[in-house]
């Protein structure tokens, strides 16, 4: 289709002039989850982010850590979404997760891309992090170097969170992940 052809590589302009950066939301009850949780992390939801130009960005998470594999976030399960459009151009992609960590209100999530319109992603690792802060949640991405295929984002690795999440759009739950000490 024409109009993906021109939105891949509209997209790819866009991303690559932003940078990597990103934001996003968070919302939700954040308190640390009872013992008797079988999740020991996890990521949830979906917001839009702001952009004062009319672009519709969108990211989307379902991304777990099983109480058993505790110790090991490249143990983490699911899928998320992001998407760049605006007018008759844009993008989208669908990221397996391999990497979940979590601290508080904060969550680094990595991928490796397994399906897209914009021809730079396929099978790229991306991570993203977002900021659940009642303030105004955020979110920080990374993927845009100058060869996405050649330059590889390292396991659990995304930028601060320095992008809005556009007001009302925000659902996302951080399950924080807490660190179980050795004993002697």
């Amino acid at each position: 289709m024409k109009r993906r052809t021109k939105t891949v590589a509209v997209a790819a302009a866009i991303l690559l002039t932003l940078g990597a950066g990103g934001v996003a939301v968070a919302s939700g009850d954040h308190s640390p989850a009872p013992a008797a949780v079988s999740e020991a992390a996890a990521l949830t939801g979906t917001a839009k982010l702001y952009r004062p130009a009319g672009d519709d960005i969108t990211f989307s998470f379902d991304a777990h850590l099983a109480g058993a594999d505790r110790q090991d976030p490249m143990k983490a399960t699911g899928t998320f979404r992001f998407s760049h459009y605006k007018g008759d151009w844009g993008g989208y992609a669908k990221v397996k997760v391999d990497c979940l960590t979590t601290g508080g209100k904060v969550a680094v999530v990595s991928g490796v891309v397994v399906e897209t319109d914009v021809k730079e992603f396929k099978k790229a690792r991306v991570g993203v992090t977002v900021h659940d802060d009642p303030a105004g949640d955020r979110l920080g991405y990374t993927w845009m170097t100058a060869d996405p295929q050649k330059d590889k984002v390292p396991p659990c690795i995304s930028g601060a969170p320095f992008e809005k999440v556009e007001e009302g759009t925000g659902d996302f739950k951080v399950l924080p992940w807490e660190f179980v000490y050795p004993t002697e």
